[in-house]
């Protein structure tokens, strides 16, 4: 019922920057929590940035606090993340996902509380 798709992944060099979108369909968007996560060949997948039914609460993982910036656009049923200074290290597949809540806050949430899933974005950053 829920679909999610991703895209703007691609290749880029270190200190770069990119912006992944995830538009949404088949549920009432502004009622769902949006995260991202990613995984890297061999490992598992990691929390990334989450961001509040309202757009107005986000949380980042230690990682990427400070170059990544996940907003969100209801009305476009889209969520964004605006990643910059990309390291090696970001490189990974990302994926998005969506949970029903109205919770104010997002940091609390694991990938395990989150019901639906996008197919993922390659991000891969050179050195």
């Amino acid at each position: 019922q829920v679909q999610l798709v991703e895209s703007g992944g691609g290749l880029v060099q270190a200190g770069g920057s990119l912006r992944l979108s995830c538009a949404s369909s088949g549920h009432t968007f502004t009622n769902y929590a949006m995260g991202w996560f990613r995984q890297a060949p061999g490992t598992e997948r990691e929390f990334v940035s989450a961001i509040n039914w309202l757009g107005d609460s986000t949380y980042y993982a230690d990682s990427v606090k400070g170059r990544f910036t996940i907003s969100r656009d209801n009305a476009k049923n889209t969520v964004y993340l605006q990643m910059n200074s990309l390291k090696s290290e970001d490189t990974a597949v990302y994926y998005c996902a969506a949970v029903r809540t109205t919770a104010q806050a997002v940091g609390h949430f694991s990938e395990f509380d989150y019901d639906y899933w996008g197919q993922g974005t390659q991000v891969t950053v050179s050195s």
